[in-house]
């Protein structure tokens, strides 16, 4: 997670939203995460979809921490539904607000030195945990009921997203306009 170099406290990496700033850009990874998940997603199959929806909502744990990344994973899930016409099921809305937070976690607390492990551990942890593992379960478990020869194709599929992901959130980090205009937007 970015963070004020002035506030180096746990208690400054835990903050809600840091500003309204932060809070216009978190409605807008929402928006593309909506976009991304349910307009311009690929489906396989009823359990296997591919999309890049999870990738603002990794964004904003990583640039903003766990508390943003899960209410935009969270509210992401649940406007999507409601403009597609899904019922929501509320596992994998808390599959997706893990990612969120789980990315933010990860983001905060392993490997501040090295940016690329940071990442890579980031994506990898939120795609186990969240994608594959809760949003399965929710997949699996609440109607429309998916068998799990299904599910196991999730596997490969986030594995490829994943590492997509990984690649651009890496290309992000090291545009240098880029980070100069999130750490205005941080700092304010």
């Amino acid at each position: 997670m970015i963070t004020n170099s002035s506030n180096n406290t746990a208690a400054a990496n835990l903050r809600l939203f840091g500003s309204v700033r932060v809070m216009i850009v978190s409605g807008l990874l929402v928006a593309l995460s909506i976009v991304f998940g349910k307009f311009l997603a690929f489906n396989i199959t009823d359990a296997i979809r591919i999309s890049f929806e999870n990738l603002p909502v990794i964004m904003a744990g990583i640039f903003f921490g766990p508390f943003v990344g899960g209410a935009v994973g969270l509210s992401a899930d649940i406007i999507g539904s409601i403009l597609k016409g899904y019922s929501i099921n509320p596992v994998v809305a808390i599959g997706a607000m893990s990612i969120g937070i789980i990315s933010g976690f990860v983001s905060m607390k392993l490997f501040k030195k090295n940016q690329t492990l940071n990442i890579a551990f980031s994506v990898g942890l939120a795609h186990l945990i969240g994608s594959i593992l809760i949003k399965s379960a929710g997949l699996h478990f609440l109607p429309p009921l998916m068998p799990f020869s299904l599910l196991v194709y999730r596997i490969p599929s986030y594995i490829g997203i994943g590492l997509m992901e990984f690649t651009l959130i890496c290309m992000l980090m090291k545009n240098k306009t880029f980070m100069a205009q999130l750490k205005k937007l941080i700092d304010k």
